[in-house]
């Protein structure tokens, strides 16, 4: 795992599609994280990436709480664990921050994955509209 750098932006843009492409159609629009603006966020130093860039996880620390903003991994990639892999290390990065605990946000359509944050110890908190779109909202506290 390593800090996305401006040389990765269009492997990051590629990879974003990729990962969320399959969900237009289920979600009936364009997925939150399509429309984000990636040179931004790398610039920032929010967006971390797997060596191969098979995956990408995007951190946004907040008060008393590290913002899980995007985890993608490219559909190739499915089944191997990298997505538990970035989400441990979010968790690493929460404690390193000194924050105890962490939040994201899904569609409420995309149950594959409300079902792996779930089985990871988040815990819905609520559902909002976000960009026009029903969001669950999810929390993992952290242990000392």
């Amino acid at each position: 795992m390593r800090p996305a750098r401006a040389a990765d932006l269009a492997a990051v843009e590629s990879l974003v599609h990729d990962a969320y492409e399959p969900w237009i159609e289920v979600v009936g629009m364009r997925p939150v994280p399509m429309e984000a603006d990636y040179g931004a966020l790398i610039a920032a130093g929010l967006v971390h990436v797997t060596d191969g860039l098979e995956g990408l996880i995007v951190l946004v620390p907040e008060d008393g709480v590290l913002l899980v903003d995007n985890v993608a991994v490219r559909p190739e990639s499915h089944g191997k664990g990298i997505g538990r892999g970035l989400l441990a290390f979010a968790e690493e990065e929460a404690r390193r921050l000194g924050l105890p605990a962490l939040r994201l946000y899904t569609n409420v359509k995309m149950a594959t994955n409300i079902a792996l944050y779930t089985s990871l110890g988040y815990v819905e908190t609520g559902r909002e509209g976000i960009k026009g779109r029903s969001a669950v909202l999810m929390r993992k506290e952290l242990s000392s």
